[in-house]
This record gives C-alpha cells, structure tokens and sequence, in this order.
C-alpha cells in the first residue's frame, strides 16, 4: 500500500508516542516480513555515511540497516553555515549539539562577567530556561552583555531547556535508513520525546553587566576534547564542524567579556589514556570549559580530573544514562539526550518491523552496556523479552591502535539463536560485528537484497 510521507510520519510519531507513554506499538503486518532474513540496527554511533567505509570492500553489507540518533531538524541554512567551516563535511550528526555546547558556554561566561569555570557552571543551566528568549548568537549576546537573564534557543535546544543534572529535558530523534552505502534522508523520520516540565525552574545568580573595558580575567579559553582518533572518529568531523562554525560566529559578534573567545584543539582519542593527557594539557594551558568528551565511557573517566581542577566539562554526544547522577559537583553538562529517551525510539523501531527473536549486541563500556539494558528494558515492557532476546557483548580493545574485535564467536550465537533482527550499539569498531555475521553465514536482509 502506498503512504504518503506525511502520513508515514504521522504513525511513526504516534507508535513512538504511545511507547513513550505505555509500551510498544506495532503494525499488524512487518514491514517487508520474511523470517528468513535478518536485519540490522544501529545507534547514533555508527548511523552515519562514514561507516560503510569500516567494512571496506564489503560496504554493501549496511545496505538497508536501520536506526536511531538524537537529531534535530536542521535548517538549511545551519548546514551551509557548517559547509562554509568545512567544506568536505559529509554528515551532521551532533554538529548542532557542539555548536550549542560551544555557545551555552560563552553566553554563561557572558552573563557570569567572568571567566571563573564555577562561576560559569552556576550560569549554564539558566541560560536555557525563563529569561528573554533569544535565538541567534548576537542577540543573546547583546542580551548577556547587558546582565539580562536569557533563554537560549538554537538548532539543538529547541523546545524546552537543561534539567537541573544540566542536559536537556526534551529530544528530537530521527530512524535513519542505508540505502546502498548513505544514509537516505528523505527517508528520515523525526520523532519528539522528553518532558517539558522537567526543565528547570531555579534562577540563575544575576548577570552581570559588562563594563565598557575588557574584563580583567578574558579572554574565555575553550578546550576540544573531541575524537579526532579512536573508534569514535567517524564521528568527528560534525563534531568538530560544529564547535569551529560557534567560535567563528561568537567573535564576529564582539566576543566575550571584550574579547576573542580563544579554542585549544585537543583528541580525547576514543581512549582514557589519551583523553586524560588532553585534560593535563589543557589544565596547564588555562582552559576554563573542556568540549568533550565524544564518548560517554571516556567523559566518565576524564570526569574526577575535571572536577578536581575546577574546570567545566560540557559533551555533545554524551548519551550514557548514568552521567546523569554522576558526581560532578555540578562541573559537567552535555547538549545530547541521555539513553533512557533514546532506548525507548529504539526499542519502536525495531518492533515495527514485527521481529520473532532479537540479538542485542553492545560494545562493554557505559554507553554500550548502558543502552543496551534500556533497550532491553523497553522490549519487556512492551511483552517482548524472556527467550525472544538475547545480549552479547564486546570488548573494545585497549590502546591507541587496537586490534580488530574478534566477534566469531557471538555471530555463530546468534545464528543458532535464529535471530531475526540485531542490533548493534558501537563505534566504528562494530562494523567487525556485522563483518562476522556475514562470515558466520547470518542471512543478513542486504545479502538478499
């Protein structure tokens, strides 16, 4: 039966508003059912247009996998914007994200009239919430510059603002679709999730006026601490992208605090060791707001160091559940949504499709592991769980250069489980997963396409 895409999204965004509320919904009849062929699912950290590339010469094997990632609507503009910072960007994912992370951060210091990370902390979360809306970087900054409150609004934070944990109370999804070896965004569907109300309600400490001379203590110095390296490396240039278009644009219009925002390039390398080196770095170098990490798993083991030097830690891409009641003496912030939303799109999207047996496979770390659960969580709500779903697991590998993960062994598990749908929670490193699959003789859906 034909549908228009209206309509399409319309049942898409009803189904994951229903399990958002109660449980599951699903369509009478799967889309394009047949047992006999499993299909692939993916998150937010290998749905995007670089991953084919990790499998190399057999690219093709992503052909009509399917899945989910925080996204937003972006406009056009935003894109030509980012294009114009880099021109070989091939992909969006958490480029609004950074680009908020970046400018929250320059209009708490705004606000704050100083460059003190604790005080830029205690601005942060108000900046979102109950002031003078706003929604371009000038006007806010000229609202900030006059010790007005403000609620920002921008390609990310959209609906409501930060929680009281400092992430954001709403989220915007998108199931993303490979078509070959792109993702195909006329087939992007976005679906809302998140409750307004629990944005916060606590005002801020008033802000301060700027005076006509410079601050004593600028100019704002802002860290990378993104993935430039590592199995999140795909996912880099977006992020990247985002935090350059922000600095450009925060300067052009006056700066903070009277002068050039300042930004310190660093790699966490999808890696502790790497990324708590970058943290000393930019602990020596004066840097008052770390952007990073890209990794849920490497926030978490960078996060003691921050907090024990006083700086502010604010993520783009963090999703972990658990980062939420982290002990982060109120130093750390992210613009991505936590899991908990996430897992719940997720778990929709897989049962549309009417699965008998679902393989859930996640690398073991926070992110891995933590999404994994939800997914598994939100599957039993909606009456799927028991000995319909089975969870393996992978370890990522150690070092700046690890080995290939060696996943043999979970393949041929899930092909005598009869699996008929697998999803995948990883970085660039889980295209060894569906690379074992193949191997293993798993009759993957692109395989037949």
């Amino acid at each position: 039966m034909h549908m228009s895409r209206g309509s399409r999204t319309a049942i898409v965004a009803a189904c994951a508003t229903a399990l958002l509320a109660t449980s599951a919904c699903g369509n009478d009849q799967p889309e394009e059912a047949n047992t006999q062929q499993v299909r692939l699912y993916g998150t937010d950290g290998n749905m995007n247009n670089s991953y084919p590339d990790e499998l190399a010469d057999r690219a093709e094997l992503v052909n009509g996998m399917k899945g989910t990632t925080p996204l937003t609507p972006l406009p056009e503009d935003f894109k030509k914007r980012l294009l114009s910072v880099d021109p070989e960007l091939n992909g969006f994912l958490y480029a609004a994200e950074s680009y908020d992370a970046v400018v929250i951060s320059a209009l708490a210091a705004q606000l704050a009239g100083t460059t003190d990370p604790a005080a830029i902390a205690k601005q942060i979360v108000g900046v979102t919430n109950g002031g003078t809306r706003c929604t371009t970087v000038s006007q806010c900054l000229r609202l900030a510059r006059n010790g007005q409150d403000i609620e920002y609004r921008s390609v990310s934070i959209t609906r409501a603002g930060f929680t009281d944990a400092g992430e954001p109370a709403t989220a915007s999804y998108a199931t993303q679709h490979f078509d070959g070896q792109q993702l195909n965004d006329a087939k992007s569907e976005f679906v809302g999730a998140g409750d307004e109300s629990a944005a916060s309600t606590k005002a801020p400490p008033k802000g301060r006026k700027q005076s006509v001379a410079p601050s004593s203590d600028a100019p704002l110095v802002l860290g990378g601490l993104l993935p430039k390296t590592g199995d999140l490396a795909l996912a880099y240039p977006p992020l990247g992208a985002g935090a350059a278009l922000a600095i450009k644009e925060i300067n052009a219009a006056g700066g903070v605090l009277g002068e050039d925002v300042v930004w310190i390039d660093g790699d966490d390398g999808t890696n502790p060791t790497v990324a708590k080196a970058t943290v000393a770095s930019h602990i020596d170098a004066g840097v008052h707001v770390i952007i990073g990490a890209g990794a849920s798993g490497i926030s978490a083991a960078v996060l003691p160091d921050v907090v024990e030097a006083g700086l502010v830690l604010f993520s783009p891409s963090n999703t972990a559940a658990s980062l939420t009641t982290a002990d982060d003496e109120g130093f750390y912030f992210r613009t991505a949504p936590p899991d908990g939303l996430q897992g719940r799109a997720l778990a929709d999207v897989i049962l549309r499709d009417g699965p008998q047996k679902i393989a859930i496979v996640a690398r073991k770390d926070s992110y891995g592991e933590g999404l994994q659960d939800i997914v598994r969580a939100e599957l039993e709500r909606a009456g799927f769980g028991g000995d319909k779903v089975k969870l393996l697991g992978y370890e990522p590998g150690e070092g700046t250069e690890p080995p290939p993960i060696n996943f043999s062994d979970g393949a041929r598990q899930i092909k005598a489980f009869g699996a008929d749908a697998v999803l995948i929670i990883g970085f660039s490193e889980s295209a060894e997963v569906i690379r074992a699959l193949a191997d293993a003789k798993v009759p993957l859906a692109a395989l037949a396409r």
